[in-house]
């Protein structure tokens, strides 16, 4: 919920030495850039994606879910967000994206969100961690049992407070990113290219046209059981959250993403612009980008 306060109120009598004029668009970029301390401490978040230039059908799947709750001494904002990436086509890659996010969602709504709010709900039986596999692990089933042939990346994040747990499958990345001109990856890419850079065989330039470059070993429909990276965090404060799937990270250079977000006026806009920027390198794939924003 946005609240807004008034800054200025109307006196009774007018000075007619105060002369008034419009702000110049330098003026409203730093007022809106100030360093404004929210109250209650809140998320701010932004959704963006795009065919791209060269896909006919969007295998992209992405997800958000923001509350806050205020009337507390401190105050807690809390979120779930997902990105997934299919593979298989339209009739697997799409479905199992889809299918992978719903059953993901599903599963930390119930099992985080709904705990979390119900006063009656008594004390978390399962870690934070514990609940982030388990709905990988429930996604997995999920596309094995109705997507024959379909495969999707997943990378979810529960936000609580300052803290971030993060699941992740595949090589759809999550990101930290920090004013002072620092951009975190913080997940692994579970591909070939990845395994080939972390062994010296070859460099992240090589890398970037490998002809195994969009094969990975580990996503949500491989047969063979695995195990998701799930970790827990600091949150940036002040500072972001950025999932998205490979058809951003992939095509914008990391000081082109770090630019548009940080001289964006918030994180809509942003995610807007990131995508532009995607299309604009050619737009080889599907682009999906989700930007949470802890301005505090």
């Amino acid at each position: 919920m946005q609240y807004i306060k008034k800054l200025f109120k109307k006196k009774s009598s007018f000075s007619p030495n105060i002369r008034t004029a419009p702000l110049s668009d330098e003026q409203i970029r730093t007022v809106s850039k100030m360093d404004i301390a929210l109250n209650p401490p809140q998320l701010i978040v932004g959704f963006g994606e795009s065919v791209g230039k060269q896909r006919d059908h969007n295998e992209d799947t992405s997800f958000g879910l923001t509350a806050t709750l205020a009337g507390t001494n401190d105050g807690l904002p809390f979120g779930i967000y997902i990105v997934a990436d299919g593979m298989g086509g339209y009739e697997h890659g799409e479905v199992a994206s889809s299918l992978a996010a719903r059953t993901m969602a599903t599963y930390l709504v119930k099992n985080l969100y709904f705990p979390f709010f119900d006063v009656n709900s008594g004390s978390q039986a399962d870690s934070f961690q514990e609940i982030m596999r388990n709905g990988v692990l429930e996604a997995q089933k999920a596309v094995l049992r109705q997507v024959s042939g379909g495969g999707t990346t997943l990378t979810a994040a529960f936000l609580l407070g300052e803290q971030a747990t993060i699941a992740h499958v595949g090589d759809s990345r999550a990101y930290f990113i920090y004013p002072d001109g620092r951009m975190q990856v913080v997940t692994r890419d579970h591909s070939i290219v990845k395994r080939l850079i972390e062994l010296g065989q070859i460099t992240e330039k090589e890398a970037l046209t490998h002809p195994q470059r969009n094969v990975l070993y580990r996503a949500l429909g491989q047969g063979e059981p695995f195990e998701p990276d799930v970790s827990t965090y600091p949150l940036p404060h002040p500072g972001y959250l950025m999932l998205c799937t490979d058809g951003l990270w992939g095509v914008v250079d990391e000081t082109d993403i770090y630019r548009i977000i940080i001289n964006a006026q918030n994180p809509s806009l942003a995610c807007h612009a990131l995508v532009e920027a995607a299309n604009s390198a050619g737009g080889p794939d599907n682009i999906s980008v989700v930007l949470i924003q802890h301005p505090n």
